[in-house]
């Protein structure tokens, strides 16, 4: 396969990878603050034609499980890079770009919600949460994320010194990708 279209490749399938892993990850974090604040879990929908979403009722401590989501979506991919580069797999360049997907996905739908407040942002809002906070972690992890991604972009053929696309993680991250939809679309909720 030419070179060009290996990177298309790669970056394709890990940005529609980073999507699915993000709305997952950011739900586990849902369920995990609802869980420990005493609240139960109605219903999960992870499905990839839909903005994934957790509906907790009843919901004694909404802020809690609220900013489990954006939180533990965040940090829990950052963990799985750390784990992947200490293990110094030739792998974890991918791992970090899908973290820094994940703090710019969190930071960015936080941080906006602070000014033109949706889904979680309209949530905390909602119940008391201050408007700094929440613009304060978007900026950190916008610019956290963007920094990941400026470090890890010469393995996807960019900058000064681009690095040759391994085909291999091409490939890879192309069975990752269609393996996460074909599950998504066998056991995902659509909702409603």
């Amino acid at each position: 396969m030419p070179r060009r279209l290996l990177q298309l490749l790669l970056i394709a399938s890990t940005l529609w990878f980073s999507w699915l892993a993000m709305m997952i990850v950011h739900e586990s974090g849902h369920v995990l603050g609802a869980v420990c604040s005493g609240g139960t879990v109605r219903r999960v929908v992870w499905h990839p034609a839909v903005i994934s979403r957790t509906d907790v009722q009843p919901n004694p401590h909404p802020l809690v499980e609220v900013w489990a989501g954006p939180l533990v979506g965040s940090t829990a991919p950052l963990m799985i890079a750390l784990m992947s580069s200490a293990f110094r797999l030739r792998t974890a360049y991918l791992m970090w770009t899908v973290a820094g997907f994940c703090l710019l996905a969190n930071g960015a739908y936080i941080g906006i919600g602070s000014i033109d407040p949706i889904g979680d942002a309209s949530e905390l809002l909602a119940h008391g949460m201050p408007r700094w906070p929440m613009a304060a972690f978007g900026i950190v992890g916008v610019t956290g994320g963007m920094w990941i991604w400026h470090r890890v972009s010469p393995r996807f053929g960019f900058g000064a010194s681009p690095m040759p696309i391994d085909a291999r993680h091409a490939y890879g991250m192309f069975a990752v990708a269609a393996l996460a939809t074909v599950v998504g679309f066998a056991i995902g909720d659509r909702g409603v």
